[in-house]
Formats: structure tokens, C-alpha cells, sequence
């Protein structure tokens, strides 16, 4: 069985800076409970464009179509915190492993397309929450 071809990318964008992939998001998107060893990130509405493939969105003139995402991620700890500290980079924080549970659904507002996730039988490969510091907060 071959791979079937992409027909949505649904993804902010290049910016003309290079930076990719990222928005900024308000301080409500996110909250943490670090004695209750639980994270929440969520957003509704979000625009994001769908680029059709990854091959348009890369392009240096790439058509889209308008959309919007909702999601809503949960993180709980599995493990004890663990404490990083990198000199050389000046970076620093304490992280606890955690699962990870993600519900989202996005869609294209042209032709009405609508992808969701599917609750039932979500894994975590490898998944973590919690507070660092670096550039010049490191100290």
C-alpha cells in the first residue's frame, strides 16, 4: 500500500524572518498547577491557514486557504521533577515526565473540510512539563 498524497497543511507560515511554525499566544492559552504535577494548553479559533501540502507551504509564493484550529492539550506527571542546569547555553529548569493528551479539530473555511483527533488510544512517545529560564533570566 502506497502513501496517499497530502491535501492539507494546516500551519501559520513562513514569516519573512524565517521563523516558522510558531504565533504568539497569550498568557491564558496556558496554565500549570506545579504542585498538582499538571499542565493545560488550549485555544479556540486560532487562524491558522491551510497550505494544501507541505511542498505549496515551503514555496516561495504559496497559495492558501483561510482556516481555524482549536486544541486543547493536558499534561500529567509521571515521575519525580528533574533539575537541568546548562552553563554553556544558560539554560536552566525543572521538568517533570509527564502523559500527554491532545484534543484538537481544524478547518479549512473554504470547502469545509474538518480533521479532529480521535481521543481512544492516544500514546505518549516521550512527553514533559515545567518552568526554565535562560538567555538573561539565567542565573
Amino acid at each position: 500500500m502506497g502513501a496517499s498524497p497530502q491535501v492539507h497543511d494546516f500551519e501559520p507560515g513562513i514569516k519573512k524572518s524565517g521563523l516558522f511554525w510558531t504565533i504568539p499566544i497569550p498568557a491564558s492559552a496556558a496554565d500549570a498547577d506545579l504542585r498538582e504535577h499538571r499542565a493545560r494548553y488550549h485555544m479556540r479559533d486560532v487562524p491558522v491557514p491551510d497550505f494544501h501540502d507541505f511542498g505549496n507551504a515551503i514555496s516561495p509564493h504559496p497559495t492558501r486557504e483561510p482556516g481555524k484550529a482549536s486544541f486543547e492539550v493536558h499534561w500529567t506527571a509521571t515521575g519525580p521533577r528533574q533539575r537541568i542546569r546548562d552553563a554553556t547555553f544558560g539554560y536552566k529548569g525543572v521538568f517533570w515526565p509527564a502523559e500527554c493528551h491532545i484534543d484538537f479539530h481544524v478547518t479549512d473555511l473554504n470547502s469545509g473540510v474538518v480533521y479532529h483527533s480521535v481521543s481512544e488510544g492516544q500514546v505518549t512517545a516521550g512527553a514533559g512539563f515545567g518552568h526554565e529560564r535562560n538567555g538573561r533570566y539565567f542565573s
